[in-house]
């Protein structure tokens, strides 16, 4: 027969109070964070869990100081007559009142309690992260503080979270931390979805003629080719050179680079001449066109 009251040290006239500080005592001592790789500590925490999981819900315990192991079965053994159970129970001497094995009187089972699975418990909080940390991924360090005392957790953030981003991790089967993720603003870049949008400066005559151009990518600089006639707010795409696909090792968005042509402010006079007889000669009708 278990003995509760002997796992967690106390007796059956120990207060609440008493049974909750033992066990808060007895849980410091073996549980397995604080003892890793150690198998007498976890089945000592599992035991002293299990006794816990009784004494302390007032029905629970009373049913125990009543039918020992059997306590699972009170609500049935009291409807069959209460007297008898003493015996069966083990209680007090005596013998089955049935004259064979109680496992007739359970279904055929003489295994009367079945330990329950502590419960998880969840935990949440939350991290901020730089876009360049979401696009390589990194580490926090994560404080809690539980039965074993205040303790440090490192997480691993992945490489491709977002904003809103859950990350998950089981520091122990009876405890799950979720890590609710926030992506910070960049200067350069926007987000959306797994593609990144960045504008691209350059000189109007390299827009108008065509030419190159340097921007930005998350892993370095590339030199783009700007198409001649490329207009303010023209798109010009880099594949794979947005954020990684959150659980995928090898697929990425894509860059989008937005043309945003400049205008000098410091011409001189022969470069505004120029810019003159450009504007001038638009306005003159092309001979091929003009019906004659």
């Amino acid at each position: 027969m278990s003995d509760y009251y002997k796992a967690l040290g106390v007796t059956k006239k120990s207060s609440d109070k008493d049974v909750k500080a033992a066990f808060r005592r007895l849980a410091r001592k073996h549980h397995p964070d604080l003892n890793p790789g150690d198998e007498k500590a976890e089945r000592e925490f599992k035991k002293i869990n299990e006794a816990y999981e009784v004494l302390s819900v007032k029905e629970n315990r009373k049913n125990y100081d009543r039918y020992g192991d059997n306590w699972k079965h009170a609500d049935r053994l009291n409807s069959e007559g209460g007297p008898f159970t003493r015996h069966a129970s083990g209680y007090g001497g005596g013998g089955d009142i049935f004259g064979g094995d109680l496992s007739d009187f359970f279904g055929g089972s003489s295994h009367f309690s079945a330990r329950r699975a502590p419960a998880v418990q969840r935990l949440e909080t939350s991290v901020e992260v730089s876009l360049e940390e979401a696009f390589a991924g990194t580490i926090r360090n994560v404080s809690l503080t539980g039965q074993g005392g205040p303790r440090t957790i490192e997480v691993k953030i992945p490489a491709g979270v977002k904003t809103g981003s859950t990350v998950r991790i089981s520091p122990s089967k009876q405890l799950q931390l979720l890590i609710q993720v926030t992506v910070q603003p960049h200067p350069r870049f926007s987000r959306r979805k797994d593609d990144l949008h960045i504008d691209v400066e350059v000189p109007f005559e390299v827009a108008a003629l065509g030419g190159e151009a340097e921007v930005s990518t998350m892993t370095g600089t590339v030199v783009l080719t700007i198409p001649a006639g490329s207009g303010n707010g023209r798109k010009i795409r880099l594949g794979g050179k947005g954020m990684p696909v959150l659980g995928s090792s090898d697929r990425r968005g894509d860059l989008m680079a937005t043309v945003r042509p400049t205008v000098p402010d410091d011409l001189n006079d022969e470069q505004k001449e120029l810019i003159t007889k450009y504007r001038d000669t638009r306005s003159v009708p092309n001979p091929s066109t003009d019906g004659s």
